[in-house]
């Protein structure tokens, strides 16, 4: 089913090293508890730990992703800025994002806070917010693709008038 609302993901491959070598000391921690499947035992391991830190460590972005789902943009501003607090006071578990929460992705979960604050805005009709969120996407990470690519379009839409479209 196709999203109502526009979701970027963008995998860092590199990731899956770490995770790769995570999912094989389950296995071997699985190996030695002496069960007969230990590849399957301890691949459901690596899932459920998977599983349990996105939901608990990352709650405030993922139920802010549930609000931005069902275009409640109000609250999923909260969420992510929630996101964004905890994230920056545990900037650690950020940066090492692929072994605390087993995530392979590229952008760090304050860049997504950022990201999805400045769209939140935008669809609530406050283009200036919107763009404020973007521009400080940009001075805290500086190649953010998204933001930039957002600014542009923003500056696009504003330096043409319909007397100047042909």
């Amino acid at each position: 089913m196709a999203s109502k609302q526009p979701i970027v993901k963008q995998t860092a491959w590199l990731s899956l090293i770490p995770q790769l070598l995570i999912l094989g000391v389950f296995i071997v921690l699985a190996s030695f508890s002496g069960t007969q499947n230990p590849a399957i035992m301890g691949a459901l391991a690596y899932i459920s730990a998977s599983v349990l830190l996105r939901k608990t460590v990352a709650l405030h972005h993922r139920k802010g992703m549930a609000h931005f789902m069902k275009e409640e943009f109000a609250p999923a501003l909260d969420r992510f800025q929630k996101s964004y607090d905890f994230f920056s006071h545990n900037r650690w578990v950020d940066d090492w994002r692929y072994v605390t929460l087993m995530s392979s992705s590229r952008v760090s979960y304050q860049e997504m806070a950022l990201l999805n604050m400045a769209y939140c805005y935008g669809q609530l009709g406050e283009g200036d917010k919107a763009r404020g969120f973007y521009e400080r996407t940009l001075l805290e990470f500086p190649d953010s693709a998204m933001a930039k690519a957002a600014i542009n379009m923003l500056d696009s839409t504003t330096s043409k008038t319909p007397d100047t479209i042909s």
